[in-house]
């Protein structure tokens, strides 16, 4: 097959040559690019940007025609034609990933995309992943057609981007004690203790990192988390508190905050910058300074969120600043901050974004709003004319467990598949045009390398690709489960992996006449759900469930899915303990 660029284009050329060199296609020989004209009936794969754009199209859309003997990529734009060609990659077998001969179905698609934020956010400051596997994370983003890295630089547990002017942020920032098992119960360091364990981007990496996200039209949208979650750049610079004779460390993942109902929290130790002390907005001047020069994005995050403000109403020369601007509490104080934050930011040519904690007190003016707290946060800032992404934690926390709590880690909450697939991210009565898109957002607390991280954004963030991409109208969830398959196994010929907990049985239980009534179900259609009480090990010959049934009073129940006779879930096994505290809770996409 030959592949050709209409009219020598050459971002058409350019697109059509990072397709080609993607896939080892046809026995592991790259495909050829031929002439401008060719012979009547060869084979052809053509690349073209529209000479008068299409209006339906947009900016990022695209056609895709196959016939038997020719494919016909199209858009207005680089990136819309970048898209046509993750489709056409979509539409091989999953063998293309490796080699051999690639059929592909004719078809004629026409395609572009709901929202212009289509985000995956990556946290790399409780654990560091380096630049080789944050250029893999994007290639796989680009594959499903995100377009922006929310990159989560700085938090508690270590900074990670080289600010020349401020060279402690990662000289020492960025490193911190060894630990190994559950984080968020590590013990902190002792003194003199080695800090080996961390690392950091340099400018150059940066750089590097930025422009390899753009060749696959991504925009990165660093963000630097203040004035809470600081811990580690006041490890770096003390005085930036309000309690400047406290030694502190960069965090390990140790308990330093009791956490309530509602959200509510007390930190044991200050992670927050102090609001009173112009030292900090200078602080943050040459921050932003580095940072803006280093992404091209129109956006910086400034994060905003779980600031902590026992400190701050404890502290004189705060106290001392509410009563001078007439500030009523400490959350108008956090507004006072947030607001001279951004006026620094928009002094870079930036726009500030913030998680939605930036509304208490006052919104900043011209602020974008990141919704994490259900919606009710990012509809409060939609209505005030302000722009939004929506991030619930409710349809899109990639860290949340996929799988029954017994065989996942257990964390927060649970986010299984067929629950994400149900996010919509224009609410109800809100006016579309505030709404700039949506995202998923991985934190890393518990995953501290790539393949786990691969494990808990896919499948779910297939379901996020396609809620941000295409209309409500247009989703179906056994269609998507269908094709879900499908890219596991395309996973699975890349060598990646992904999580399947789709596949498993979901057991929930309720109580009736005194007695425990079991029900079990499968997020897929199509499996057959055995099970077992009688300590033995359930396969196919064991009993099927067809519908709820009274537990005996000291069983337990062990639970595994099938299709045609082959094990698909993994097994369950659930004590009277575990099923009695399941007891009127819902199936968790419910």
């Amino acid at each position: 097959m030959q592949v050709l660029v209409a009219n020598a284009q050459p971002e058409a050329r350019k697109i059509a040559e990072q397709w080609v060199n993607a896939l080892p296609l046809a026995g592991g020989k790259k495909l050829a690019f031929g002439p401008a004209k060719t012979a009547a009936g060869a084979r052809m794969l053509v690349f073209t940007l529209n000479a008068a754009p299409n209006p339906q199209l947009g900016a990022e859309g695209y056609t895709l025609n196959v016939t038997p003997n020719r494919i016909e990529l199209a858009a207005n734009q680089p990136a819309g034609l970048f898209y046509a060609g993750q489709t056409l990659r979509q539409l091989l077998p999953p063998t293309a990933e490796l080699k051999g001969n690639v059929p592909v179905a004719t078809c004629k698609i026409t395609d572009y995309p709901r929202f212009g934020w289509r985000g995956l956010m990556l946290d790399v400051s409780r654990h560091f992943m380096p630049k080789e596997d944050v250029k893999r994370y994007l290639d796989l983003m680009a594959q499903y057609k995100f377009n922006t890295l929310h990159w989560h630089l700085t938090d508690d547990n270590g900074w990670r981007i080289e600010i020349k002017a401020l060279p402690k942020l990662t000289q020492v920032g960025a490193w911190r004690v060894a630990r190994t098992g559950a984080f968020g119960n590590f013990a902190p360091p002792k003194e003199g203790e080695p800090t080996p364990y961390g690392g950091f981007y340099t400018q150059d990496d940066i750089r590097e990192i930025v422009a390899y996200a753009q060749e696959r039209h991504i925009q990165i949208v660093p963000e630097i988390d203040v004035p809470g979650h600081s811990m580690a750049a006041l490890a770096a610079y003390p005085e930036l508190s309000t309690q400047p004779q406290v030694k502190r460390y960069v965090d390990p993942g140790t308990r330093f905050a009791e956490w309530g109902p509602n959200g509510t929290f007390k930190m044991f130790i200050e992670n927050t910058l102090n609001p009173a002390d112009d030292r900090v907005y200078a602080f943050l001047d040459k921050v932003f300074t580095e940072v803006a020069a280093l992404f091209p994005s129109p956006y910086l995050h400034m994060g905003g969120d779980e600031a902590y403000h026992g400190f701050w109403e404890r502290d004189s020369a705060c106290v001392a600043l509410m009563r001078r601007e007439g500030l009523q509490n400490s959350h108008e104080l956090q507004s006072y901050f947030v607001k001279r934050v951004g006026k620094i930011i928009a002094q870079k040519g930036k726009t500030m974004i913030g998680w939605d904690e930036i509304l208490e007190g006052g919104l900043a003016p011209g602020a974008v709003v990141m919704g994490w707290r259900g919606t009710q946060g990012a509809i409060a800032a939609a209505q005030q004319k302000h722009q939004v992404v929506m991030s619930p934690t409710t349809f899109a926390y990639l860290d949340y467990t996929q799988g029954d709590p017994t065989l996942e880690k257990p964390i927060y909450a649970s986010l299984y598949l067929r629950r994400s697939y149900q996010f919509d991210p224009l609410p109800p009565n809100v006016e579309a045009r505030y709404i700039l898109g949506g995202q998923a957002n991985l934190w890393t607390e518990h995953v501290r390398h790539l393949r786990h991280a691969l494990y808990m954004t896919y499948p779910r963030a297939w379901a996020i690709a396609e809620s941000v991409w295409s209309l409500p109208a247009r989703k179906n969830w056994d269609d998507f489960a269908r094709r879900t398959e499908a890219h596991f196994a395309r996973f699975a010929a890349m060598g990646l992996p992904a999580s399947r907990a789709v596949y498993d049985a979901v057991v929930t239980t309720r109580t009736e006449g005194g007695q425990l009534i079991c029900q079990i179900d499968s997020e897929l259609n199509g499996l057959t759900i055995h099970y077992t009480l009688d300590d033995s090990f359930p396969d196919a010959a064991s009993p099927q469930y067809t519908g709820p049934f009274a537990l005996p009073p000291e069983a337990t129940l062990r639970v595994i899915t099938y299709r045609n006779d082959q094990p698909l879930g993994r097994l369950l096994i659930l004590s009277k303990e575990e099923l009695q505290k399941r007891a009127g809770k819902q199936r968790p996409w419910d």
